[in-house]
């Protein structure tokens, strides 16, 4: 248990550098936004399976970016990150749709996460580029 903690405590003090924490906060905070929309999706069929479909595709980049920060290796890292940015623009077309039928009333909340989820895709994008290239 005590080296557990040492671990965690190692990791988060040691290998994190401010943009990586950075990052890893955005896309908290990008989930969280996310759980907010679900939960205000009418209770219809439709509105159930974007539901399903959002709360997947919009908590993995999170989950995906955290295990890229302790890849085993630098095509690890690459692939998890593509993973995330798989996710990331699955969630943008989500996104899209539900601004466009609308499914909620609160515009701006789509609105301002339509954006963030445009600038994390960015963010990837730059980020699988540096490491691809980096690799060689």
């Amino acid at each position: 248990m005590a080296f557990q903690l040492f671990s965690y405590f190692f990791l988060f003090f040691f290998t994190m550098n401010p943009k990586t924490f950075a990052l890893e906060e955005r896309l908290i905070q990008f989930s969280l936004s996310i759980i907010d929309i679900v939960e205000k999706l009418p209770k219809t069929k439709v509105g159930n399976y974007i539901a399903g479909q959002i709360i997947r595709s919009g908590l993995s980049p999170s989950f995906n970016y955290g295990e890229a920060q302790v890849a085993e290796s630098r095509t690890d890292f690459i692939h998890k990150m593509k993973i995330a940015l798989k996710e990331l623009k699955e969630t943008l077309v989500t996104l899209k749709i539900v601004q466009r039928k609308p499914l909620l009333s609160d515009s701006n909340l789509i609105d301002s996460l339509i954006t963030e989820c445009g600038e994390l895709i960015a963010i990837f994008v730059k980020s699988i580029e540096t490491a691809k290239k980096n690799q060689n």
